[in-house]
């Protein structure tokens, strides 16, 4: 029996889009900010989207543990041994958040094993919701509008259009695109640019700054069911519930037919 219906992506994407509007409350605002051990930024909004996703999703899923970036440790000592869980970045682009940019997500993903079999990405400013599921495809919806399909498109080399972090792309990215001078880049914060490659909107998004597992694996199931992959830099696909919840660098697409890997050099391997 599978883990995911049409039901249950229905109520995660309500409870994104719920999360969504709290955040809004302190968007464009005064707003304090902390910083967390790692020197991450962390505000009212963060806390307030947490609390609204933990408590919907152990409402809606009462077997199921959550992990969210903003879960207690204690709360979450034992995950190695959770089979199925839901995995959450209540706000992912905090930086964006503060700076007043539209470019923040809500992304909350549902994890099997090591896999993301359902992802929903909501972006609050627009009110455009994505999502995905193994065997359901991918979809994006617009305020009152009826959701579409998603797919990736079959990328051009000669004329890529390369999606990198608007704060992280890094010397790596850089040197990258040196070695790819007829390619156009469109630089995004946050989880929005794996969606802009499953939109058939861009091609490849490589990543060698550091990322957690909360950052990529809402995006990661919604780039896969619209016919995308997100891998290492070995070519294995991104997985999840690692003894380490940082990611390695990855390399993001819409388009498998093509070797991407051929692109890094042994600076980026």
């Amino acid at each position: 029996m599978s883990l995911v219906d049409p039901a249950l992506i229905r109520a995660v994407c309500d409870v994104a889009r719920e999360a969504g509007r709290a955040t809004l409350r302190f968007h464009g605002g005064p707003l304090a900010v902390e910083h967390k051990a790692d020197d991450s930024p962390l505000t009212a909004a963060d806390r307030a989207a947490h609390t609204l996703i933990v408590d919907s999703l152990r409402r809606l899923t009462p077997a199921l543990p959550v992990l969210s970036e903003e879960s207690d440790a204690r709360e979450t000592a034992g995950r190695r041994g959770w089979s199925t869980f839901w995995l959450v970045d209540p706000l992912d682009g905090t930086k964006e958040f503060i700076k007043g940019s539209g470019e923040f997500t809500v992304n909350i993903a549902l994890i099997s094993g090591a896999e993301p079999v359902l992802g929903v990405v909501h972006v609050p400013v627009s009110a455009v919701t994505y999502w995905g599921a193994q065997d359901h495809g991918a979809f994006r919806a617009d305020p009152g509008q009826e959701p579409v399909t998603l797919r990736t498109r079959r990328a051009a080399m000669d004329r890529l259009v390369v999606v990198a972090s608007r704060d992280h792309a890094g010397p790596r990215v850089e040197a990258l695109l040196a070695r790819l001078p007829s390619a156009s880049t469109t630089s995004l914060g946050s989880s929005l640019k794996f969606c802009l490659i499953a939109e058939g909107r861009a091609d490849f998004y490589p990543r060698f700054q550091p990322t957690c597992e909360w950052d990529t694996a809402a995006a990661q199931c919604v780039l896969e069911a619209a016919g995308g992959a997100v891998t290492d830099t070995g070519g294995h696909r991104l997985r999840y519930n690692k003894e380490q919840l940082t990611n390695p660098s990855f390399l993001a697409f819409g388009d498998a037919h093509q070797d991407w890997l051929a692109l890094l050099d042994d600076r980026d391997a």
